[in-house]
């Protein structure tokens, strides 16, 4: 069963309370205080379970006021809607209770519907302003998390060249965040939020970033450097900072100038003799003094090719003891204050990112050892520029995940939930996972249509049927290609998804076959028939076709003698002929009442082709004899206009109609309408092609 929604009911009469109520229908969690200072204990005990708080102005100890000055003191007016409920209705009363944040105000004496259907819509009100706000926060919390990933396989990847655990760049954002929310506790000399806290931690780390230029032969150098290697290694702050400063995108962002801070002075120590500006105490932003810190105890407590791992106590002794250079006393002091948290920070504070899922990324992308560490680089940046271009191409309410290969561009598990999308399909075109199977004509329409996109044009929308088991069911692709931003643009490739349209197909199509159709017949009707003659006649204008108009004889007497229902009978029979007689790429139409035409392709004989249509359309219905006149018209007598082609062959079957019907007769040049000649005529009556 649903859980009741609270509502609290604050007002010092019972008996007001008992009619809201009741006004309430029981549809809801009824909480009842008599004052303003039990309505307080109430609120701190239900807190964001409360749905709706109705309230009245005027009530002993505390009023109404004074509860909503203490729900904004509190910020619980925030996220529980107020309804100010009172017989005071002054103008000044109601205005001072708008400004002190209620929702809403119903004056007494009380209408149940007023009531109810305000208390509804305020409900529904919030109830969708928190729904708003869990997906806003959780589309945050997914995209922070993203980008997190791909900050730390890129650090991940420098780190392997300096064939280290992999795991630095992971302690120093731990042990970086740890310093910098015990520093905030501390003392509010460096008063940094929580946001701008998880921006540094983030950025630092790509403090070491500038290493990728660093000789192998240096950076991986088991012994102790030479004073010349140990001037080259000193570059890499220099350089880590030049190439954030060269991004060609986003340098307003505050993470690219976070990073940039840290990659230039995370070298730089407290009395000025560090690298590579010479700065001292507080002159070095206080992020970069913090990952300096960071950095020197991970150095000290990890293993390298140079050197063994150093304990943690000893660690932490040797670099409060100024054994490692100089650092910030107020950064010192933290140090030791989260000593004892330090090896349990490193090993838990990475559990939701998952180190596994970071180490095993990055191992597949170095895992090739043709390249060179330049070229590993320069396609991990070709990658990431990809990556922003594809950002940039999508709506912004879609949030997508991008991993680290160029085949690998997905939608997010999360996105793809937000948007009802059961699954996405990378290239299309030419890889198609999904579960219906495509044929060959289907694939390769896919394929145009994909192929025939631009920068300009990049969407795609194809419609085609896919077999699932025994059954066709029509489905849509619906793609957007991805284009660099080079000149001119390159094709990257596509990302699509499929919908299930085989019920709207299947509606549009039987809406379409209604309109397109005679509905006492079923076959097509003259406006149709007309459409798709000439389009078969502009399309391939080298074949040769003929057309047929059809008139029932004597059906006037039908109707006259046997009624309308009769006559609709012998239409119905005389159409299900003319259906069977034809192929089926043939087009029968009725033109209407007793009139039909015949648009067929003519690759025979096309005197022995219609003989046999028209002798297959003879016949009886119960008594009544069936017979018809018919006029045909040939495109290399007419021409390919479908309006000279009907109007030839409609002159054909007046000739005929006018010896008396019963026959049929091929246009000819001297035929117009009314003018045929009684030795034309006679011609028709006559035995032999003029049937």
């Amino acid at each position: 069963m649903t859980k009741k929604q609270k509502i609290l009911i604050v007002d010092d009469s019972e008996m007001n309370r008992a009619i809201l109520a009741e006004m309430l229908d029981g549809k809801y969690e009824i909480i009842e205080v008599e004052d303003g200072t039990e309505a307080l204990v109430a609120l701190e005990k239900y807190g964001t379970e409360l749905s709706l708080v109705l309230l009245d102005i005027v009530m002993p100890r505390m009023d109404g006021f004074g509860v909503l000055t203490v729900m904004n003191q509190r910020h619980w007016i925030d996220d529980i809607p107020v309804i100010m409920i009172s017989a005071e209705n002054a103008s000044t009363l109601v205005e001072k209770a708008y400004d002190l944040g209620i929702t809403d105000f119903i004056s007494r004496p009380f209408d149940a519907r007023v009531v109810h259907r305000r208390v509804l819509n305020t409900i529904l009100l919030y109830s969708k302003q928190k729904k708003l706000i869990d997906l806003v926060a959780e589309q945050v919390y997914e995209k922070e998390k993203q980008s997190s990933l791909m900050v730390d396989i890129l650090s991940h990847i420098v780190e392997f060249r300096n064939g280290e655990s992999g795991m630095h760049v992971l302690h120093i954002r731990v042990l970086t965040e740890m310093i910098l929310r015990h520093l905030v506790q501390m003392t509010d000399q460096y008063p940094l939020t929580q946001p701008e806290i998880a921006l540094i931690s983030m950025a630092a780390a790509l403090h070491d970033i500038g290493k990728i230029s660093i000789p192998d032969e240096i950076i991986n150098k088991p012994g102790r450097l030479t004073p010349e290697e140990f001037a080259v290694m000193k570059t890499h702050s220099a350089i880590g900072a030049d190439m954030l400063k060269q991004l060609p995108f986003h340098q307003d962002s505050p993470h690219i100038q976070m990073a940039h801070s840290i990659c230039r002075w995370h070298h730089e120590r407290y009395d000025g003799r560090g690298y590579p500006d010479g700065l001292k105490g507080d002159e070095i932003p206080i992020a970069a003094q913090v990952v300096a810190l960071a950095d020197v105890y991970d150095a000290l407590t990890s293993e390298r090719v140079y050197k063994k791992a150093i304990p943690h106590e000893e660690a932490v002794k040797m670099i409060v003891e100024g054994q490692c250079g100089a650092f910030n006393p107020v950064l010192l002091q933290c140090l030791t204050d989260i000593a004892g948290q330090i090896p349990e920070g490193m090993n838990n504070s990475y559990s939701e990112v998952g180190q596994g899922e970071v180490r095993e990324i990055t191992e597949e992308l170095l895992r090739r050892e043709e390249l060179t560490a330049s070229e590993r680089t320069l396609q991990l940046l070709e990658h990431e520029r990809m990556k922003y271009n594809f950002f940039a191409a999508m709506s912004e309410e879609i949030q997508f995940e991008y991993t680290a290969l160029p085949s690998m561009v997905t939608m997010s598990a999360w996105g793809a939930e937000k948007l009802g999308v059961p699954e996405t399909i990378m290239d299309p075109a030419n890889n198609w996972t999904g579960d219906g199977a495509l044929d060959e004509w289907s694939m390769q329409g896919l394929k145009e249509a994909v192929h025939g996109s631009t920068p300009e044009n990049p969407i795609i929308q194809y419609d085609c049927k896919a077999r699932y088991g025994q059954e066709m069911r029509w489905v849509r692709f619906i793609c957007r290609s991805i284009w660099s931003a080079d000149e001119p643009p390159q094709y990257m490739g596509v990302i699509g998804k499929t919908m299930d349209i085989h019920e709207q197909r299947e509606k549009i199509e039987h809406l379409e076959h209604e309109v397109a159709h005679d509905a006492l017949t079923g076959l097509t009707n003259h406006k149709y028939a007309k459409r798709w003659i000439q389009e078969r006649l502009e399309n391939r204008p080298d074949s040769r076709y003929a057309l047929a108009v059809l008139d029932m004889d004597h059906f006037k007497s039908v109707n006259d003698t046997y009624g309308h229902m009769f006559g609709d009978e012998i239409l119905m029979y005389s159409a299900d002929k003319l259906k069977h007689s034809v192929r089926g790429n043939d087009i029968v139409a009725r033109i209407g009442g007793d009139e039909f035409l015949i648009f067929l392709e003519c690759k025979k004989s096309l005197e022995a082709t219609m003989d046999r249509i028209y002798h297959s359309l003879l016949g009886t219905y119960k008594d009544f004899t069936v017979s018809f006149s018919m006029g045909i018209a040939r495109t290399e007598t007419v021409g390919l206009e479908y309006d000279k082609l009907f109007q030839a062959a409609d002159h054909a079957l007046y000739t005929v109609k006018r010896t008396g019907g019963g026959r049929y007769c091929f246009y000819d040049i001297s035929m117009q309408e009314g003018q045929s000649t009684y030795s034309q005529i006679e011609e028709v009556k006559k035995p032999g092609r003029y049937r």
